[in-house]
């Protein structure tokens, strides 16, 4: 913490450095975040930009009761909890909707539309997309509490804190979203033995638009090691897993709601990134510490 209110002092008397290093210490959450809360990564790169404008231009206001990340995350929540310009803001989806469509067998009758592209990598976009289309199927708080407590592995206080609520009305949320998407998962996805299998699926998901052949957004992030820190190649050497065998490990998850802790993570995207560093030098920030 003595390191961080450094950079916080630095970055109020007008330091860019010292504000750049702050941003940069939560873009890549913040992202991560966005993505697991909005479900595309046009509408979390969009979010993380309009949050990092919030985390500048609030920084004053930081009362540093808690940790930056912490700070910035509540930032994140209330933010992604009214985002109303996103895909599956215009577009709702429900349990229902997910599970009426995986059983009317609609794939069946789809033609080979992966024009040559690699079938595997589509299937792991379709995955992945998948998943973070189920999470839009919570309702807002249901799915905070489940990203914070599933994905990210906050304690039930730090979470807590993140979402202004108590750690006993927190854990209630996560159980209860923990236990329907289970339920859910158990019913339908392969992921957890349900009758759903993304190959069989992949025609119909480009037929529907649900990915992209030419642009697999997903397979084209970089992933994070473990430790959020370091990333990582996909199909990459080294002692951290790549994002392919991140995304097949979800399946040898025992809680079926579980199988969400595996999902990769992100690096910020170079858009996203060059964004929070122009942020620095522009004008908005020399307005925000001479306040």
């Amino acid at each position: 913490m003595t390191d961080e209110n450094a950079l916080i002092d630095a970055a109020l008397a007008g330091d860019e450095k010292a504000l750049g290093k702050l941003l940069a210490s939560v873009q890549d959450q913040v992202f991560n975040l966005a993505l697991r809360m909005l479900g595309t990564v046009p509408d979390a790169e969009d979010a993380t930009q309009e949050v990092l404008v919030k985390a500048c231009t609030r920084l004053s206001g930081f009362r540093r009761e808690s940790a930056f990340s912490t700070w910035v995350f509540r930032i994140a929540l209330n933010h992604l909890a009214t985002y109303r310009k996103g895909l599956f803001a215009q577009r709702p989806v429900s349990f229902d909707v997910y599970g009426e469509d995986i059983a009317s067998g609609r794939e069946h009758d789809v033609p080979d539309l992966a024009g040559g592209a690699d079938r595997s990598l589509l299937e792991r976009e379709l995955k992945v997309s998948c998943m973070h289309g189920m999470l839009q199927c919570l309702d807002v708080e249901g799915r905070s509490a489940f990203v914070l407590g599933t994905m990210f592995k906050m304690d039930s206080r730090a979470a807590a804190d993140a979402l202004g609520i108590t750690p006993e009305a927190y854990r209630q949320r996560l159980s209860r979203a923990r236990a329907r998407m289970a339920e859910f998962l158990t019913a339908y996805c392969g992921v957890a033995g349900g009758p759903c299998r993304c190959a069989r699926r992949v025609d119909y998901a480009i037929a529907t638009h649900r990915i992209d052949p030419a642009r697999p957004g997903f397979q084209a992030l970089e992933a994070l090691a473990e430790d959020a820190c370091e990333p990582v190649a996909a199909g990459g050497r080294g002692g951290a897993p790549s994002a392919k065998a991140r995304t097949d490990a979800m399946e040898l998850l025992d809680d079926a709601s579980g199988v969400f802790a595996s999902l990769p993570r992100y690096r910020c995207p170079s858009d996203a990134a060059a964004f929070a560093r122009s942020l620095v030098a522009s004008d908005v920030f020399a307005q925000a510490v001479s306040e």
